[in-house]
């Protein structure tokens, strides 16, 4: 047996990070661990604590991070991608991928990585959303 337990993303403003998973998705900052020795910090991120999570990992040093080719996407299901994108938006979330299908939309959040919205299930199309075109890659 085995069970996904989460996903690691290193990230230079923990602040804006939490912010744009809990505000923004609605998840759950679920454990925080601060270690002064390693001077690190990590950031579990969820719906509930035995769920998989995205964990945040701020080094206290002054390092940036860039984005390889190598890390895909983290993708999330939502009962409403119109209403989430449109708060997304209003937050200041870049909009890759716009629901036009009802479906599916990207995101990026504050450190670079793309994220998947996935409508459960089908809506039918919505302006603004409908017609508006890809503002990047993910």
């Amino acid at each position: 047996m085995i069970k996904y337990l989460h996903s690691m993303i290193r990230t230079s403003d923990p602040e804006a990070s939490i912010k744009f998973y809990t505000e923004g998705l609605g998840l759950n900052l679920i454990k925080r661990y601060d270690s002064e020795q390693g001077r690190f910090s990590l950031y579990f991120i969820g719906e509930t604590e035995d769920g998989p999570m995205v964990e945040l990992t701020h080094n206290w040093d002054d390092r940036t991070y860039s984005n390889g080719d190598n890390f895909g996407h983290l993708a999330y299901r939502t009962d409403d991608i119109y209403g989430l994108c449109a708060h997304l938006q209003s937050m200041g979330v870049t909009i890759l991928r716009p629901p036009r299908d009802g479906h599916m939309a990207f995101v990026k959040d504050p450190n670079g990585i793309s994220i998947e919205l996935l409508q459960d299930g089908y809506l039918d199309p919505e302006e603004p959303w409908a017609s508006m075109e890809n503002v990047g890659t993910w």
